[in-house]
């Protein structure tokens, strides 16, 4: 490396806690040329191994290929991590840049004749001999190389490559697109007229939005919290019209309009399937996933369309009775929905968002999700004020599980205009064994979009809020329990329908009264959650779950649709969108709203034919969840197990086998839809 290079933060050896990214010194000018030097040394690393004179070995090959990279690995993790934390435009022009180098690398290797070659012959000489996590190992790269092309004819893995970089490109390009709109729309009001039936913290968050711009009055953004403001309390159903519209028809249509990228990512995405012998992108992607086949996706949504589907039918029905009964005239909207759904709720259980929220104060919340971690699963949290972190919002913990340290955990809980929005959890390092035996302990993030404190009031969570750091703590909980030898087989690197299984699972804990009554206490006057309310949190839990069920089915739908459908055949997004959505609609169309247009789990997220993950994890945990509820749901060994059987393992066995190994069968569907009231 040459003097600039050794004086880039990203390339040179970090005096660290733990070997943690040193933030504060990391500029953006840093990131092209740390690009460079560790693209430059990855290719060193493979060409010294397709250049090795020796018989192909599991050791020479197969881990060789594991640990090439490793700087490109550690550039990668900081930048695109960040990139969707702080994705200012000087961010996505370097991403715009670098993503077609990186795929272009990924794709030499894959389709290089004589690195394959030395795959295989360890795959057709050792594959039997190893055990198990080794060859997990070896047959997910054997399997890599021939998902990516490797036994693609020379003109075909020419075209596979130019597929694979302009596919990244139109990614890039849909979530640009999908923020840019997002950032281009606000709702400021001068004074509060309109603003009747908002809650003070709504009111507040605004007003500071507006104080932050130099404006009098209120801002409301696309943001979630503003939105779902906006449609649970606005009295003004004008103003709810307006914002559900603006939030739902994000990159349809106008600069930002993102349906011409979404014909060419799904034409991409099917010709690379085909290439590889797939008769469309589903079956291409599902063929490393628990449910394997398409057939078998659509046999799950359909069996849970056949319960949800009437259900919430049944509810949009009462509900549009109960609407009336306060005034409505008229068939209820999208717009309408969460506002009399909210006042519904509260007449039936008597407990509404804002009574809930002084009890979710945010530092409490994380003590309370901590605490349930240190419980279980004899974790120790420790706050680190000293180790850098790339914003003043983010939190960063110090794990341990005894005296043995385990991971560096940071949290970023408030939304940023550079922010994408949505939660998510992700590593800056992963764990794995390095070279010398050493056991590299994983860097940790998870990153929400929760309303932010006020000049009046602390951070105050929803109770979704509260289940969605629940979720994503789960994830968290993946990595940081990870035992596993291989980087690519740690953590969260499990087949996609199975990776949601511990984040949902988690959530489960969250109308558990043994967790609440650890943390739940009333920002102002210290009183713990009263039991009415956690009971009657449980039953809301199957308020609209026809309704909430029916959505979530409906995405996968589309998602099945995009990616089993031939291209020719998808000429206008938004008629196939609907071809879709109207055999799950409960509501009347709206027109010029389209989700898929800023749908970028599917086309910017990793989620491409992956979406019903969701319902299919939801059926794991579901039935996981009932060995809690039969042994205690704060019972410590049944926790143990958890983490022995699937939590500390990765992706470093068959997801059937782990689910067996902690559950003692199959899974089956009973306990989601008893559990959902639907059954």
């Amino acid at each position: 490396m040459n003097e600039q290079t050794l004086q880039n933060p990203l390339c040179r050896d970090w005096n660290t806690p733990y070997h943690t990214p040193p933030f504060q010194q990391i500029k953006v000018e840093h990131y092209e040329p740390a690009f460079e030097e560790a693209l430059r040394q990855a290719k060193e690393d493979i060409y010294r191994i397709r250049a090795c004179k020796a018989p192909a070995t599991f050791q020479n090959t197969i881990v060789a290929l594991e640990r090439a990279g490793l700087l490109l690995n550690r550039v990668s993790n900081i930048f695109f991590n960040i990139l969707e934390c702080d994705g200012t435009p000087d961010m996505h022009n370097i991403a715009d840049k670098v993503q077609p180098a990186l795929t272009e690398f990924s794709n030499s290797i894959n389709l290089d004749p004589v690195l394959f070659q030395r795959v295989k012959a360890v795959y057709d000489n050792e594959l039997s001999s190893l055990n198990p996590v080794d060859r997990k190992l070896l047959q997910e790269t054997y399997d890599q190389f021939v998902r990516h092309g490797a036994n693609l004819n020379s003109a075909d893995k020419e075209r596979f490559n130019a597929l694979s970089v302009k596919l990244q490109n139109l990614t890039l390009v849909f979530g640009h697109h999908v923020l840019d709109a997002t950032n281009a729309y606000t709702i400021h009001l001068p004074d509060a007229s309109r603003l009747a039936g908002l809650p003070e913290s709504a009111l507040a968050l605004a007003a500071h939005k507006a104080s932050a711009q130099g404006l009098e009055g209120y801002l409301f953004d696309l943001s979630a919290p503003c939105v779902n403001a906006i449609l649970k309390y606005a009295d003004d159903r004008g103003l709810r019209e307006e914002m559900y519209r603006n939030s739902s028809s994000k990159a349809f249509g106008g600069e930002f309009d993102n349906c011409d990228t979404i014909r060419e990512i799904v034409a991409c995405r099917h010709e690379i399937a085909c290439l590889l012998g797939y008769p469309n992108y589903a079956t291409y992607a599902l063929h490393d996933r628990m449910a394997k086949t398409p057939e078998r996706v659509y046999q799950l949504l359909d069996e849970l369309k056949n319960y949800a589907l009437p259900a919430g039918k049944r509810e949009i029905a009462v509900l549009n009775d109960f609407a009336h009964k306060l005034g409505f005239e008229g068939v209820l909207q999208r717009w309408d929905y969460a506002y009399y759904a909210e006042k519904q709720q509260q007449s039936l259980y008597k407990l509404s968002t804002e009574d809930l929220k002084p009890y979710f104060e945010l530092n409490s919340v994380i003590k309370g999700v901590l605490g349930l971690a240190e419980h279980l699963y004899g974790l120790r949290f420790v706050l680190n004020e000293e180790i850098d972190k790339y914003h003043p919002d983010v939190k960063v913990f110090e794990v341990y599980d005894g005296n043995r340290f385990m991971a560096v955990l940071y949290m970023d809980f408030h939304p940023r205009a550079t922010k994408r929005g949505g939660a998510w959890m992700t590593d800056f390092r992963e764990q794995h064994t390095d070279a010398d035996g050493n056991d590299v302990r994983p860097l940790v993030s998870i990153v929400m979009n929760f309303t932010p404190p006020t000049e009046k009031t602390p951070s105050l969570l929803t109770f979704g809020e509260v289940t969605t750091l629940m979720h994503e703590f789960g994830h968290a909980l993946n990595s940081i329990l990870s035992e596993v030898p291989y980087a690519s087989l740690s953590g969260t690197n499990s087949p996609r329908d199975f990776v949601e299984l511990p984040s949902q699972l988690n959530e489960n804990w969250a109308v558990e009264p043994a967790f609440l009554q650890t943390f739940a206490r009333h920002y102002q006057t210290g009183k713990l959650i009263p039991e009415e309310y956690i009971e009657q949190l449980r039953k809301m839990r199957q308020f609209m779950a026809g309704y909430a069920c029916t959505r979530q089915l409906s995405f996968g739908y589309l998602d099945m649709m995009w990616h089993t459908t031939p291209p020719e055949q998808l000429a206008d997004v938004y008629a196939m969108e609907r071809c879709v959505f109207d055999t799950v609609e409960l509501f009347p169309i709206v027109p010029g709203t389209c989700m898929s247009t800023s749908f970028t789990h599917l086309f910017a997220g990793g989620y491409a034919a992956g979406y019903y993950g969701y319902k299919w994890a939801e059926m794991l945990e579901a039935d996981a969840f009932t060995a809690f509820q039969q042994e205690g749901v704060m019972n410590k060994e049944t926790a143990r197990r958890l983490r022995q059987t699937i939590l500390s393992k990765g992706g470093s066995q068959p997801a059937m086998d782990m689910f067996v190994n902690f559950f003692g069968r199959e899974p089956n569907i009973d306990a989601l839809l008893q559990r959902e009231g639907l059954k």
